[in-house]
């Protein structure tokens, strides 16, 4: 691993844990100093936008890992369904790994990002769209409202598992329920 690698690594995993972290304690948990985090990035917000580019790379690349694409094209409920335990399987692990995206007002208002977010967020509504009309989802809500659900469950996951609220072995499963089930009794 490089070290603009390295540097991103410590502070997508310290900034999930302590979004005010500065430069300098970034630095530290790279095992680098200051002035080479500055070389790799001019500002603490360069550090967060490319935190935010990596997001959304993984975000397009579990869509397409999940076969998304193919998945709302059979409008099969087996397939859909398979991709959305998939899907929501690989955005658990991306929220502990890049939970920082998922909240930082820098990586959420830059113009770049937002656009290629709201692409992404299209390409995932038409999965809750296919698997409401395949039956798999309640079709009583927008498709829309299920995406932000989702994304609600992945600030509450990286929170809880930050908390050590749960288990990582259990995150999953837990939003796939949640999703899938809600909080009402079993």
């Amino acid at each position: 691993m490089n070290t603009r690698d390295t540097v991103l690594a410590a502070a997508q995993r310290l900034l999930t844990t302590d979004p005010t972290a500065s430069i300098a304690q970034i630095a530290a948990a790279a095992g680098v100093g200051r002035a080479t985090v500055h070389r790799h990035f001019a500002t603490r917000e360069d550090l967060l936008h490319e935190i935010g580019v990596r997001s959304l790379e993984r975000w397009a690349q579990s869509l397409a890992e999940a076969d998304l694409a193919g998945a709302v094209a059979s409008g099969d409920p087996a397939r859909l369904r398979t991709c959305l335990d998939d899907l929501l399987g690989r955005f658990v692990v991306d929220a502990e790994e890049l939970g920082i995206a998922l909240t930082d007002p820098t990586v959420l208002n830059a113009p770049d990002l937002r656009e290629r977010a709201e692409a992404l967020f299209a390409e995932e509504v038409a999965l809750y769209a296919a698997a409401q009309a395949a039956g798999v989802l309640r079709g009583d809500v927008p498709a829309r409202w299920l995406g932000h659900s989702v994304y609600g469950l992945l600030v509450a996951v990286r929170d809880a598992l930050v908390a050590g609220d749960i288990a990582r072995r259990d995150a999953p499963a837990l939003v796939l329920s949640m999703f899938l089930e809600g909080g009402a009794a079993r």
